[in-house]
């Protein structure tokens, strides 16, 4: 992202004499960041974050900086006259990418999400969860330097769940931003940069302490080349990193970024060597030393 996003004094309303949904909102999102707004039903969650993609403008206060965005709305508007590619081919177009270029990322982000075989359907025809995918997928084709996420695992199964998370691991690791609204609290625990409250029409940050629950981690043991630090991606991505030894280094890593973390390790030039993996304790198949 070429600069930060941010919102001063921000306050909405609908109508002229309409009761305020938010007012005195401030907030920066800076270039590599993940950030997950909380907060009760109806509080302004949905309005905060359409600012924040620019869909919808403030009542008062500013709004500066423009990076790239891409937006995945609550509710997906599935009724289209394209096929699933054709839509993501379409968008793509209009995000700036070649048409070709264009049909080999909604080709590879279907097949991603494991919705690849649904390509040639009609988007009217798609189930909600097949059309959830497209949903995300149309977000992250052209790597946005903003992607905005409200509500956007609802609906996707497991296997699409994990590699939305994994989507957002890659963004945040390669300098974009990335901001989210999920219902389930346990959604990339650990991994938040910085976690509001949306209460009372302002925004609150949680302090500290109440955020330093990390969820469950992964630990992963690494060697690397005499003399080499530790790529910067990885070190920003770890809740924890120690060196155990000269050229050995220990990471606690959020479960949910952990293979975007032993990618970052094993393509590094000179490549790391990944000596062992620990899954959390709840996870079903431990498998240590294993890489993807």
């Amino acid at each position: 992202m070429q600069r930060d996003l941010r919102l001063a004094g921000v306050g909405r309303r609908y109508g002229l004499r309409g009761p305020w949904v938010l007012r005195g909102v401030d907030l920066t999102l800076t270039p590599g960041t993940l950030t997950r707004i909380e907060g009760a039903n109806g509080t302004g969650k949905s309005t905060l974050l359409r600012i924040l993609a620019r869909l919808d403008a403030p009542s008062e206060g500013r709004v500066t900086g423009r990076p790239r965005t891409a937006y995945v709305p609550e509710r997906f508007p599935s009724a289209l006259p394209f096929t699933a590619v054709g839509y993501l081919t379409h968008l793509g177009t209009i995000h700036g990418l070649s048409r070709r270029t264009a049909q080999r990322a909604a080709g590879t982000w279907l097949e991603r999400f494991g919705a690849g075989a649904y390509a040639g359907t009609p988007m009217a025809q798609l189930s909600k969860g097949s059309s959830q995918k497209v949903a995300v997928a149309q977000a992250l084709l052209a790597e946005p330097e903003l992607l905005v996420l409200d509500e956007a695992w609802t609906g996707l199964d497991a296997a699409a769940r994990a590699e939305l998370e994994r989507a957002v691991a890659e963004r945040t690791a390669t300098g974009g931003a990335v901001v989210f609204v999920d219902h389930d609290p346990r959604r990339l625990a650990g991994a938040p940069d910085a976690t509001y409250t949306v209460l009372h029409g302002g925004l609150k940050l949680r302090t500290a302490q109440a955020s330093s629950s990390a969820g469950p981690l992964t630990l992963v043991i690494v060697r690397g080349p005499a003399g080499e630090q530790l790529p910067p991606d990885a070190a920003r991505t770890a809740v924890r990193a120690e060196q155990a030894a000269p050229g050995v280094h220990r990471l606690a890593v959020p479960a949910s970024h952990s293979d975007v973390v032993l990618r970052i390790l094993l393509t590094a030039r000179p490549p790391w060597h990944v000596v062992s993996v620990t899954p959390p304790p709840d996870d079903p198949v431990p498998n240590p030393g294993s890489h993807p």
